[in-house]
């Protein structure tokens, strides 16, 4: 095993994600208010229309173009037209929340200094380190959340963002990316992640797992009993004890 990759939300960033999701959602929803878009609660609507199809891409386009095609038919009439440009202003606006007030969110979240230390113990012994997060954001407001950690971007060979991905967890074509894109074998690699669901079905592809439990989600009750797992600071004494590939 020489690469680690990391799940974000709940993981390296430890968060409650129903609170999260709630505070980031009422922030969007003000800020569209606050601008003058009286159908804010509509495009709300839209977002999370366009997050459904991303889950459902086929790989065909990027989540990117996915999540803008349902964005777009939420506010197009039958045989009308999409209206770009209605579109293009509401992603301006998106963006500048994205870079203005999507930073209150980091006030419900619990970052660690833990998780600098295993990133430093990984760094210093070699290991490959990839931010393998749900690519249903942005890069801004990946690159956002990945600051509250205290990380850098330059720590990670690989971040997946909707710009870059056609695939969402937990579909094993979005593991299959990594490691095509990274030219690895899925026994190169450990996911490392809270969600039951979306990151330890990376093991299906042969992947090595571990389960951090400190905010775990288990959505379909699934048994975890054979799973590596534990909070962070056991997982760093995992990260000690590998070997170092220097």
């Amino acid at each position: 095993m020489n690469t680690v990759l990391f799940d974000l939300d709940g993981t390296l960033l430890p968060m409650d994600m129903k609170e999260f999701t709630d505070t980031y959602m009422m922030l969007l929803e003000n800020r569209l208010r606050s601008s003058g878009y009286d159908e804010a609660t509509d495009i709300i609507d839209a977002v999370w229309a366009g997050v459904a199809a991303m889950t459902q891409n086929d790989g065909l386009r990027t989540n990117e173009e996915c999540f803008w095609s349902a964005f777009e038919q939420k506010f197009t009439k039958k045989d009308e037209k999409p209206d770009r440009k209605y579109r293009r202003k509401i992603e301006k606006e998106i963006n500048r929340f994205y870079k203005e007030d999507f930073s209150i969110s980091r006030y419900v979240t619990h970052p660690t200094e833990l998780v600098n230390e295993v990133i430093d113990i990984l760094k210093k012994k070699g290991y490959q380190i990839v931010l393998a997060t749900n690519p249903i954001f942005p890069e801004v407001a990946t690159l956002e959340r990945l600051s509250w950690t205290g990380l850098n971007p330059e720590d990670f060979s690989l971040i997946t963002t909707f710009e870059n991905s056609c695939f969402t967890k937990p579909k094993l074509e979005y593991y299959q990316y990594i490691l095509k894109t990274l030219y690895k074998d899925p026994e190169d690699c450990l996911m490392v992640g809270n969600d039951v669901q979306e990151d330890m079905c990376a093991r299906q592809l042969g992947i090595d797992v571990f389960l951090i439990d400190e905010y775990v989600l288990n959505a379909k009750n699934e048994d975890v009993f054979d799973l590596k797992k534990g909070n962070w600071r056991l997982f760093k004494e995992y990260v000690s004890a590998l070997p170092d590939l220097n």
